[in-house]
């Protein structure tokens, strides 16, 4: 495990109060728990997070305890060199393009921009998956040129494919799930991204 993912999680719950517990909601974590991540994924009463660096496990676990959230959070060995997602909730658009979208998930982040430098596609970044930003990708395939749509993911490969689907039901699209079983490096990514491409 990244060392840093794990301190961030000590320094982010709150302490055991003498007087007896309180309502802070319950966050529950897991590392490399591939199974429990597609569990929670697919309960609607839970908050899903996928933070891909240390500074984001704090804003998530912070924020779930403080609006007494049911939220997984789910840490992988990896992390991302820079911190995204710090500003709101949704996805964030990291780079604009228009030959498609690509939905990197947590710390899939770095090797996906690697994967694709030099490609015209749009870089979304997801921290949150549940709920799962309709607006935010819908608004990035509209942009685009082709409704292409990389899903890279550190669970199960589409697990988020369902919702995808969902959010474009009405925008004729092309839908690449990628995931952790796929072995993420950048080199795998880039392969099945210029693949998919038209």
């Amino acid at each position: 495990m990244h060392p840093d993912m794990l301190r961030a999680v000590t320094e982010s719950l709150p302490a055991a109060r003498a007087d007896g517990p309180t309502e802070h909601g319950t966050v529950l974590v897991g590392y490399g728990a591939v199974e429990e991540l597609a569990r929670f994924a697919t309960d609607p009463r839970w908050t899903v997070h996928v933070p891909g660096h240390p500074d984001e496990v704090c804003r998530v676990i912070r924020s779930a305890v403080g609006r007494g959230e049911r939220a997984f959070v789910h840490l992988s060995g990896e992390s991302n060199t820079e911190p995204h997602g710090l500003t709101g909730e949704g996805f964030e658009l990291v780079r604009e393009g228009l030959d498609g979208v690509v939905l990197a998930v947590g710390a899939t982040l770095d090797p996906v921009l690697r994967a694709t430098a030099g490609l015209d596609l749009a870089v979304l970044y997801a921290a949150t998956v549940r709920p799962f930003d309709e607006v935010g990708l819908r608004t990035a395939v509209l942009a685009a040129e082709h409704a292409d749509v990389v899903l890279v993911e550190p669970g199960l490969p589409g697990l988020s494919a369902r919702h995808v689907a969902e959010t474009l039901v009405h925008v004729p699209h092309r839908l690449l799930p990628l995931g952790g079983a796929d072995g993420l490096d950048e080199d795998v990514i880039a392969r099945a991204v210029r693949d998919f491409l038209r």
